[in-house]
């Protein structure tokens, strides 16, 4: 009957005295037999499905009875209000005396819909939750491809860039591997344990090498034993008890701009407090000439690794490659450094006419700063090296070309790309997490 219901009658219910659902079903059918004449009657009304059976729910306490008549009906809205209204005229439940009275009528079909609508809520929230958008879907694509990147050197998880790049990330397990490549960077190799593999500990003899480990005590932990048997150049590590795979792309990019050098924690009890104690600010010492080769590769007494462990190994500290910076290299790049000072400004020839001009009056004069240029070489600002990010940013005029005495480093160059300069040309080029291809980069010894 409910299946063809329209109206729900509900009635609540006070006896006085212990009664029973039999004795309220009857007392319901006994009391209004006749009331309504022939075709009200309720036991007719049941037999012809106009109306369904008579729920009771019915509890004593007290010595009183306390329930809820439910009557289903198919009537329409007159006659389901007109057998409401016989149900009030039961006086006597059994034994004892009672009163019925009408709570509400329920129009079946609005409470249907109300469940239509809550139920429809439910499935749109569901299916709005799978319904990826375009731009979603597009970095699925990508992280699913940077996953599959995933390979092996020397039996280790590796990057696909790490047999080939000169500058590698060292981390401490697969997953490490795994998060960085979901950000791009594909020269991560994993140690896999505090039992350093001979395989990196070699590798790290011929490359540049940045270690990223977890802030932690097991970080520092690897770190001192890589630095015994290989070779390290920079140190990064993820915030205070972080893990390097559950740190979000913001996050990596941060540690590996604010590696310091290996000796900044030479010695160090704890090397990743002493890392976030120096936030990034300990920085290699520039090169006494220009044209100084590259560096041989040397040990200290914290442990790095000795000559004899790393003989003939050489790290290029002052990588000038244009395509040295391949998108997802990202051994982290250092802010730039002052050379030494020039006591013959005053001797400095006229203001220069070509591009060749200027980057002899400012990198083969080692002037220490960074010149912005316009489209006809003309000088529009100049500051300190050390200042070339703000001066870049703050710029009235954007400049066609920037000279820069110093390392170019990830920022410069990003502030760069945003604001439209078409080329650098610095002394030196550090590691770029990303190369912008709108900005040419060559260096100085190019000209």
């Amino acid at each position: 009957m409910h299946d063809s219901a329209k109206y729900l009658i509900h009635a609540d219910i006070v006896a006085d005295g212990v009664v029973e659902r039999s004795d309220v079903v009857g007392a319901v059918f006994g009391q209004t037999e006749g009331l309504l004449g022939s075709e009200l009657d309720l036991r007719a009304l049941q037999e012809s499905s106009k109306v369904g059976r008579i729920d009771v729910e019915i509890e004593s306490e007290g010595g009183r009875s306390y329930g809820e008549v439910t009557i289903a009906s198919g009537l329409d809205k007159v006659e389901t209000a007109i057998l409401a209204a016989a149900l009030e005229t039961i006086d006597r439940v059994g034994p004892c005396r009672a009163d019925f009275q009408v709570s509400k009528l329920e129009d079946v079909r609005a409470a249907k819909r109300r469940e239509v609508v809550e139920r429809a809520t439910d499935l749109l929230a569901e299916f709005e939750g799978e319904v990826a958008r375009s731009a979603d879907l597009v970095e699925e694509v990508r992280q699913a491809v940077r996953v599959e990147d995933i390979t092996e050197y020397e039996g280790l998880p590796a990057g696909p860039r790490v047999s080939d790049s000169d500058a590698i990330i060292v981390v401490e397990g697969r997953a490490d591997v795994l998060q960085l490549l979901k950000y791009g960077i594909k020269n991560a190799v994993a140690v896999e344990g505090t039992d350093v593999p001979e395989a990196v500990a070699d590798l790290t003899c011929r490359r540049t090498v940045t270690a990223f480990f977890d802030g932690d005590r097991g970080g520092d932990l690897i770190l001192k034993e890589l630095g015994q048997v290989g070779e390290v150049d920079y140190v990064a590590f993820a915030p205070e008890h972080r893990s390097v795979e559950d740190l979000a792309r913001d996050e990596v990019m941060t540690a590996l701009r604010e590696k310091v050098p290996m000796e900044a924690v030479a010695g160090a009890s704890s090397p990743h407090e002493t890392v976030a104690a120096t936030d990034g600010s300990a920085r290699p010492a520039p090169p006494e000439t220009a044209d100084e080769p590259e560096s041989t590769a040397t040990a200290d007494a914290s442990g790095t690794a000795s000559a004899e462990q790393c003989e003939g190994a050489t790290v290029d500290a002052t990588r000038t490659d244009d395509d040295s910076a391949d998108d997802g290299d990202a051994a982290a790049t250092d802010d730039a450094t002052t050379p030494a000072d020039n006591d013959d400004t005053a001797d400095a020839p006229a203001a220069p006419e070509t591009l060749a001009g200027h980057v002899e009056a400012v990198v083969d004069a080692d002037s220490g700063e960074v010149v912005l240029l316009d489209s006809e070489f003309q000088e529009l600002a100049s500051a300190p090296a050390s200042e070339a990010f703000d001066t870049v940013a703050d710029a009235d005029v954007t400049p066609t070309t920037v000279v820069l005495d110093g390392e170019l480093d990830q920022r410069v160059l990003d502030v760069a790309a945003q604001r439209g300069v078409e080329q650098i040309v610095p002394r030196s080029t550090g590691e770029f997490v990303k190369q912008p291809t709108g900005v040419r980069i060559r260096t100085a010894d190019q000209f």
